[in-house]
């Protein structure tokens, strides 16, 4: 797999207690995930580097725009243009777009961010693969080649002050190799007071939206390190100083996305999921899925 993978703690809490997430291992080829024992966070704990993970992403995963499978991605896809549609206009309505600097990161083809710009914003792109950066291009807007952490390097070299008034990172945490990371990205190019807009899908600790073999795949682990309960997502980001002021009704949504404001609090309040109910959830979760085979 190139490069030796290292071992993760939680990357919520940095607990290294955890159980593996049951039946998982049917679905995945043997690979495995795990439910921190602290805070609830389904993870996997072996990962390639950032770099050898965004390289998956953009040589392997993305696939034909016209077939959405589990070995291949593209926001081109119908489905995923209506949930970007979706994620654009939840944060028009809450945050006006009007005139607002916006930076997506994991831009893929551009698809929101032209969305985005026909509403108003002034937008920019992260994007690691060089293919959908040049889409990018040809559609007229700016991006960044490379992962968020590149970009975080970047900015810190940089000249000019970098700063956004909104950051956008739709179904792309849950697939950097440190969620961390990208979020401290995120805040370090928002200006104070700005927003993260958040946006994955609402599987954990929720009615099941779909089988757990139509949610799981043979893929790498390592490319979706992490899965967010609306709880983990939370404290995710009130650990990186954000606090939520706008979420979709995602109980009964197959979205879940929020919108969080920069705030500089190291003391935001978050609740922990349980680990027992989230290893139980997982088992239900199986035995329903038995009946879609």
């Amino acid at each position: 797999m190139g490069e030796k993978e290292a071992v993760f703690p939680c990357d919520l809490c940095g607990c290294e207690d955890a159980v593996e997430v049951p039946f998982v291992r049917d679905y995945t080829g043997g690979q495995l995930y795990h439910i921190c024992m602290n805070c609830g966070l389904i993870y996997t704990k072996k990962r390639r580097s950032y770099k050898e993970v965004a390289d998956c992403w953009s040589n392997e995963l993305y696939g034909d725009p016209s077939v959405l499978l589990p070995s291949s991605y593209s926001a081109l896809n119908p489905h995923v243009k209506a949930r970007q549609t979706y994620v654009v206009e939840f944060t028009n309505n809450h945050l006006s777009l009007e005139d607002k600097k916006l930076c997506d990161i994991g831009a893929g083809e551009g698809q929101f961010i032209q969305y985005a710009h026909m509403l108003g914003a002034e937008v920019f792109g992260v994007e690691p693969s060089d293919k959908n950066n040049i889409t990018i291009k040809e559609k007229g807007f700016n991006s960044f080649n490379g992962t968020s952490e590149d970009f975080a390097s970047h900015v810190r070299s940089a000249d000019e002050t970098i700063a956004f008034d909104i950051v956008t990172i739709m179904w792309t945490l849950e697939c950097s190799q440190s969620p961390a990371k990208v979020l401290k990205t995120s805040y370090d190019i928002l200006n104070q007071g700005g927003y993260i807009v958040i946006a994955t899908g609402s599987r954990i600790l929720v009615p099941f939206k779909k089988p757990l073999h139509k949610f799981l795949s043979t893929n790498p682990l390592d490319t979706h390190p992490v899965h967010f309960s609306y709880n983990t997502l939370n404290g995710m980001l009130a650990s990186n100083g954000f606090e939520i002021e706008y979420e979709n009704p995602w109980i009964e949504n197959d979205i879940l996305c929020v919108a969080a404001r920069k705030t500089g609090k190291k003391d935001i309040p978050w609740e922990k999921d349980d680990y027992l109910k989230v290893a139980d959830f997982f088992e239900r979760w199986h035995r329903d899925s038995l009946y879609y085979r």
